[in-house]
C-alpha cells in the first residue's frame, strides 16, 4: 500500500508523494485529470508544475494514504451510479419507454452528470470500448467495501454494486468498459 512504501521510503530519508488520479483515458489524453495527492507537501509543491499539465485540479489530501482513500470514495460513487444508471435503464426499456428518451429526460434534470452523458449514449449502442475496465471497477468498489467495514461503516449500495459487477465479470466482460454492467443488470 502507499502507506507501507511511503513508510519505507522515509525510513531511508527519502519523501514520499502519492498522487493517485481521478479520469480515465479521455481526461488523461486532454491533461484533464484530478489529483489525489498526499504524502510530503514539499515535494508535492515540486511537482505541482507536471500535475499541472496532466490535470485541471490537483488536491493536497495530507498524510500518505489519504489519497487512495480518496480515490476509493471517488470510484465508489462512480460504481454506484453506474448501476443505478443500467437499473433505470433497463427497467425503461422493459416497461416500453425508449432508451434515448431515458437519457435525454436525464440530461434535462437535476441528476444530470457528464458520466452519465458520455456513457449513457453507449451503453443504448453496446460499445464497451474500454476507458476504465469494469474488473478494476469491481476491485475499488470491493476495497471500498473493505474500507467501510475497517472503520465501522454500513456500505449496503456499495456491497450491492459490487455484486452487480461480479456478475458482469462472470458474464465475461471484465476487460468490457465497466459501463458493461448494463450487460448484467439487463438479462
Amino acid at each position: 500500500t502507499a502507506v507501507e512504501i511511503g513508510t519505507a521510503v522515509r525510513a531511508k530519508g527519502g519523501l514520499f508523494l502519492e498522487a493517485p488520479v481521478s479520469g480515465s483515458k479521455g481526461p488523461a489524453l486532454n491533461g484533464q485529470l484530478v489529483i489525489l495527492a498526499a504524502g510530503d507537501q514539499a515535494l508535492k509543491d515540486e511537482a505541482q508544475p507536471c500535475f499541472d499539465v496532466m490535470g485541471k485540479r490537483t488536491f493536497f489530501l495530507g498524510d500518505v494514504g489519504a489519497g487512495a482513500r480518496m480515490k476509493l470514495v471517488v470510484n465508489m460513487v462512480m460504481g454506484i451510479n453506474m448501476v443505478a444508471l443500467s437499473e433505470g435503464l433497463a427497467m425503461g426499456q422493459k416497461a416500453g419507454l425508449q432508451g434515448g428518451d431515458i437519457m435525454e429526460v436525464i440530461k434535462e434534470g437535476a441528476i444530470a452528470s457528464p458520466m452519465y452523458g458520455l456513457k449513457g449514449p453507449k451503453m443504448l449502442a453496446g460499445d464497451y470500448d474500454p476507458n476504465f475496465p469494469l474488473k478494476h471497477q469491481q476491485k475499488d468498489i470491493r476495497l471500498a467495501v473493505d474500507l467501510g467495514d475497517k472503520v465501522g461503516q454500513p456500505m449496503p449500495l456499495a456491497a450491492a454494486a459490487n455484486e452487480a459487477f461480479k456478475a458482469g465479470m462472470a458474464v465475461g466482460h471484465a476487460d468490457k468498459d465497466f459501463s458493461a454492467v448494463f450487460e448484467a443488470v439487463k438479462r
